[in-house]
C-alpha cells in the first residue's frame, strides 16, 4: 500500500465513523443493487476547509498532496463567503481529486479576526514542515489532530454570526468536509444526478436545495448535489456541549465532452469527461453545513 493510500484510507475511515450518511448512502446503494460494496464507488473528490492565517491555509496543507504527486490546477474565488480555493489533480485516475478552500480571514470584521487569531496564533510555524511526509501513519494522525485548543461555545457562536465557514473550521480543523460519489459511472437508472437524487430521497436523505437540488455548470458538463450535514454532538471548552453541523456527502456527474461523444462506453475514461469544478456550484454546496440548510425540517 502506498503512502497516499494510507493517508486517504485514514481520512475515509474516520469520516465514515463520524458521518452517518456515508454508511447510509453506501448501504442503500448495496440494498438497491447499484454496487456490491463500497470499493465499487469512484470517489470524484474530497474537500478540506482551512484558515488563511500565518503558517496554515492552502499553502501549508497543499504541501502534503503535492508531495504525493498531485498537481495544482484552477483557482476559484467566492467573494460573498470570503473564500479562495484550488483543486488538485491526482497522480493516477484511481485517486480522488482534492479541493482545498481557505477563509480570507483579513476580510472579516476585526472581532472575528481577533477570535480566530486567539486560537490560530498557537501555531507558530508551518506544522507540515515538521512532518515526515513519507510516513503515512504520521500524516494520517496529523490530519486528525487538534492544531489549536478547543474553542469555547461562545466563540464558535460569535464566529458563526459572520461566517459559518469560520465556525466550522475553528471546531473541526482539517477534518474531511466531504467525499463525492461519481454517479456517472453507476449503472443505468442511477447514473445521472437527477436519477440519483430520486433514489436518495426515496431512502429519506435530505438534500441541499440552495440554488436548487441540482447545481449545474453553465456549460452543462458538471452537475452536483449533496446531502445536508447531520447535526453531531460537539464538546467545547469548559465542558459545554451543543449540536453542530458535521460533514456531508456529495454526488457529481461529469458528462462526456462533445469531442468524445462517439466513443464506445467501455472506452470512456476520466480524461474524456468534463474536468475541474464550477465556482457557482461549489458556492451552493458549501452551504450543506450552513444553518439555512441544517435548520430545515
Amino acid at each position: 500500500m502506498s503512502t497516499l493510500d494510507i493517508v486517504l484510507n485514514g481520512l475515509m475511515t474516520r469520516y465514515k465513523e463520524r458521518v452517518p450518511d456515508v454508511g447510509g448512502v453506501i448501504n442503500a446503494m448495496i440494498k438497491e443493487n447499484i454496487i456490491h460494496n463500497d470499493s465499487d464507488i469512484e470517489n470524484d473528490h474530497i474537500a478540506f476547509r482551512t484558515m488563511g492565517v500565518p503558517h496554515l491555509g492552502i499553502q501549508s496543507l497543499e504541501k502534503i498532496f503535492l508531495h504525493y504527486g498531485y498537481t495544482k490546477r484552477d483557482y476559484y474565488l467566492f467573494p460573498e463567503k470570503k473564500l479562495d480555493a484550488y483543486w488538485y489533480a491526482p497522480p493516477e485516475e484511481k485517486y480522488p481529486r482534492i479541493f482545498i478552500s481557505e477563509l480570507r480571514v483579513k476580510d472579516l470584521s476585526s472581532r472575528s479576526q481577533e477570535i480566530i487569531h486567539s486560537y490560530t496564533s498557537e501555531v507558530t510555524s508551518d506544522p507540515v514542515d515538521n512532518l515526515d511526509l513519507n510516513d503515512g501513519a504520521a500524516v494520517d494522525h496529523f490530519l486528525h489532530s487538534a492544531l489549536w485548543r478547543t474553542p469555547t461555545l461562545a466563540d464558535y457562536r460569535e464566529l458563526g454570526k459572520e461566517s459559518e465557514y469560520a465556525a466550522w473550521v475553528i471546531y473541526n480543523r482539517y477534518y474531511l468536509n466531504h467525499f463525492t460519489v461519481s454517479v456517472h459511472n453507476l449503472k443505468a437508472g442511477y447514473n445521472t444526478v437527477e436519477a440519483f437524487n430520486t433514489f436518495l430521497e426515496k431512502y429519506g436523505f435530505k438534500l441541499n436545495d440552495s440554488g436548487g437540488k441540482i447545481k449545474t455548470s453553465p456549460d452543462g458538463g458538471l452537475s452536483q448535489s449533496s446531502t445536508v450535514a447531520r447535526m453531531i454532538q460537539a464538546d467545547f471548552a469548559d465542558g459545554e456541549q451543543t449540536d453542530i453541523a458535521g460533514s456531508y456527502v456529495e454526488f457529481a456527474e461529469r458528462r462526456i465532452l462533445p469531442q468524445y461523444a462517439d466513443l464506445p462506453a467501455n472506452q470512456i475514461k476520466r480524461v474524456h469527461r468534463r474536468e475541474g469544478f464550477e465556482a457557482n456550484n461549489a458556492d451552493k454546496i458549501f452551504e450543506s453545513t450552513y444553518s439555512t440548510q441544517t435548520g430545515k425540517k
